[in-house]
């Protein structure tokens, strides 16, 4: 069958008792109870309850059961030949109750199966069954043919209207599990950038405390070459030892920030230039908050500017310019340059693409290249 409105199955949700109010499962239950007390209550009064003709009842309110509760479990499972023969055990098991003269019990048969039915089958299998017991029903009903149609009318809009309110179920229950698999996926994609955010600000501290020290230490082992004096030499393995502190401080310092503790980055690049020698740092435009990612960006590309600074063109005099824009951040570094430093071919020379692809990352820019006078680091990042 095509998937269309007449042989479309109500869905699982649908069909399902998730969803519903504690008080409507109670009341579910309640009216299948009340509908098992009316079948008995009808083998039990009339005449024919007796002996054997009793025996014979209860054993049809009993299969009864079992194949509404059978009809259920099929219907769920979306089976749809089992549970037309099912229907139409419970149609013929009315028909025996009606010409052995249990008529209540045959009507509550066929008013449950027209009900049902509608509510749980596809409309094109559902529609026949309906008119089915709904005739039965009319046919064996000996109130005035008013009331007896208006009774049919308003039990097929009862399974009508029970099949809308399944289908409206089933549809919020779907978009509850759609929101809550969004939410999941929300949840793991954001952990999964914050382990990349930490993972990064981890391997730019470790990459420019590592670069630093090993300019101290190949200086170290260039005078060690050259003989020169033990001063000279402890100098830059002291040196080296404070670097390899401030990248362990640097390293807390970015797991602070990571938890929302950052320093103002004004405060930060005063430091960093007043432990550098021949830099100073200027700052424009009306001061705002950063959040942690551009904060970091500018501080991380301050620090890679230095170090380049003084290990490409030492001695060179080094300007820090912040400029705060309506919508961006903008970060300057120039040096005057100078003659090359012996340690100019040392390093792998990733530190400043690293700082470029976290500029990306953030929506901004990085661009560095020699000028007329020196070297220049431009970074923006967006506010």
């Amino acid at each position: 069958m095509t998937d269309n409105a007449w042989t479309r199955w109500p869905s699982p949700e649908a069909l399902r008792r998730t969803g519903i109010s504690r008080a409507r499962l109670i009341l579910g239950r309640v009216a299948r109870l009340l509908a098992v007390g009316i079948l008995l209550w009808g083998v039990f009064s009339s005449d024919e309850g007796r002996g054997w003709g009793a025996a014979g009842a209860a054993a049809g309110v009993l299969l009864s059961a079992f194949a509404g509760w059978a009809f259920f479990r099929t219907t769920l499972a979306h089976r749809l030949w089992p549970s037309l023969a099912l229907l139409a055990l419970l149609l013929g098991i009315a028909v025996a109750a009606q010409a052995a003269g249990f008529r209540v019990p045959a009507l509550v048969i066929w008013c449950a199966c027209a009900i049902t039915s509608l509510e749980r089958l596809p409309m094109a299998a559902a529609l026949p069954v309906t008119s089915v017991a709904l005739a039965a029903y009319a046919a064996v009903n000996d109130d005035v043919w008013l009331t007896t149609t208006a009774t049919t009318a308003g039990l097929a809009l009862a399974g009508y209207v029970l099949r809308l309110d399944a289908e409206a179920r089933g549809n919020a229950q779907r978009l509850l599990a759609q929101e809550r698999a969004a939410r999941a996926a929300e949840t793991e994609s954001a952990a999964l950038a914050e382990r990349a955010r930490i993972a990064r600000e981890i391997h730019d501290v470790l990459a420019h405390s590592l670069s630093a020290q090993l300019v101290h230490l190949e200086a170290a082992r260039l005078l060690i070459e050259r003989g020169a004096g033990r001063e000279q030499i402890l100098e830059r393995v002291v040196a080296a030892r404070g670097m390899a502190r401030d990248g362990l401080s640097e390293t807390r310092q970015a797991l602070s920030a990571l938890r929302g503790e950052l320093t103002p980055l004004e405060d930060f690049l005063t430091q960093l230039v007043s432990a550098a020698e021949n830099a100073e740092v200027t700052i424009a435009g009306e001061r705002r908050p950063l959040s942690a990612e551009a904060s970091q960006a500018v501080r991380r590309v301050a620090q890679e500017a230095l170090t380049n600074a003084r290990k490409h063109a030492p001695g060179a005099k080094v300007r820090l310019r912040l400029v705060y824009g309506e919508h961006q951040v903008a970060l300057v570094v120039r040096d005057t340059g100078g003659s090359p430093g012996e340690l100019t071919g040392t390093g792998a020379g990733y530190g400043l693409l690293g700082m470029r692809e976290r500029a990306e990352l953030l929506g901004g820019s990085l661009v560095a290249g020699p000028e007329e006078e020196g070297f220049v680091v431009k970074l923006q990042v967006p506010v």
